[in-house]
């Protein structure tokens, strides 16, 4: 059977709304049943209508869809909530689902600021629930077989740790010329305390951290407000230790002009190095101290079970963004059946509390750190 969802926001013309239904279409595990797709009502209902929606489940708002759901029969009731909202709706409406009984996935960064995460976990913890946060970037082929090979040992023991993740897009004032997905993320009643680092940096660290396998102990950050007159960062450098000792730079970026999504995570070790590229994703490099350079291809046989697990077509045949934030949604819907057959998924458990608590406190540490000036500040203990 298919899990049954309802997603809040994401109505007609939202990018990341799109995104996420073509995902959890892939596999033929969800069917999208609800929706309050919208903060203003009259277009909540026509998107829902929109997208084949029965008229009596295209809700004017979330609180409603919440309510009404949970008093549906168990068999026709959305199982699951999916929320592609502003971020300062993210708890309200994690809390709502939660407490009705429904699980949640969720766009990151979790919640406004790691206050709120932490009721939110809380909340989790209550419930008995499942609760996914969407770091799709982990899920593609290439990046876990870096993790892979760096487990193995392959590149030694990790002392350097680059990952960046820079764009152009708000490189001029366009939140004053209607543009709503810049207006809303420069805004701090909508964004909380950061734009460039909550909305992109909070994926290179969750990369960073996932690739190397290792845990941020410290960082000291400088945020930039580049363009005049905006009101949160817009471009920005973190400074990381590790546990184990190594260091780390992070940078993040919105005003790097003729720059599209150009994500890169390199890790060098004392015997070598791994180096991936979004925007070339189904390649990773392999440098290691006097031997030849090994290119890792997407859909190879010779590649880890983990890997193997989250592709999708045959060596050749490109595959990215939709196919990865689809191995998410995969791995969410195992999660939600093991959790009703009472026992484990097989499948990697997609990111989760954890990684919302540890994203949170990312972003709270870096501006708390850039408005010190800079000092190195301990990473809270979540």
């Amino acid at each position: 059977m298919k899990i049954r969802y309802g997603m809040v926001g994401g109505g007609d013309g939202s990018f990341i709304g799109s995104v996420h239904r073509s995902a959890a279409a892939l596999d033929g595990d969800y069917e999208l049943v609800c929706g309050a797709l919208s903060s203003d009502a009259t277009r909540a209902r026509q998107s829902g209508l929109k997208l084949g929606l029965a008229a009596e489940r295209c809700y004017d708002d979330y609180a409603t869809m919440m309510q009404q759901e949970a008093q549906l029969p168990a068999e026709q009731r959305m199982q699951c909530v999916v929320i592609v909202t502003p971020n300062h709706l993210h708890l309200p409406v994690a809390k709502a689902a939660l407490q009705h009984g429904f699980h949640v996935i969720s766009d990151k960064p979790a919640t406004l600021n790691l206050a709120e995460c932490r009721e939110l976990a809380q909340v989790l913890r209550d419930s008995g629930l499942l609760y996914g946060l969407t770091h799709p970037y982990i899920a593609y082929p290439m990046v876990q077989e870096a993790r892979a090979l760096i487990m193995a040992g392959r590149i030694g023991k990790v002392h350097k740790v680059i990952a960046e993740y820079i764009q152009g897009w708000l490189s001029t004032p366009i939140e004053h010329s209607g543009n709503k997905q810049a207006s809303w993320r420069t805004d701090p009643a909508r964004s909380g305390a950061s734009n460039c680092m909550g909305d992109i940096g909070v994926h290179a660290f969750n990369l960073a951290e996932f690739i190397s396998g290792l845990s941020v102990t410290q960082l000291r950050g400088e945020l930039n407000r580049v363009v005049v007159g905006r009101e949160l960062d817009d471009d920005g450098t973190v400074t990381l230790r590790f546990d184990n000792g190594a260091y780390g730079v992070l940078l993040a970026s919105q005003i790097c002009t003729g720059e599209e999504n150009g994500i890169r995570l390199r890790v060098f070790g004392d015997k070598g190095s791994v180096d991936w590229r979004q925007l070339e994703p189904n390649t990773l490099w392999l440098r290691q101290t006097g031997k030849p350079t090994e290119q890792f291809r997407t859909g190879t046989p010779y590649l880890g079970p983990e890997a193997q697990r989250y592709t999708r077509i045959p060596a050749g045949h490109p595959e990215g963004y939709v196919e990865a934030f689809a191995n998410l949604y995969r791995s969410f819907a195992a999660q939600i059946r093991a959790l009703q057959r009472g026992g484990h998924s097989e499948m990697q458990a997609a990111p989760g509390i954890v990684a919302a608590l540890r994203g949170m406190a990312f972003i709270e540490t870096a501006v708390n750190s850039s408005n010190l000036g800079g000092a190195w500040l301990p990473f809270p203990a979540v």
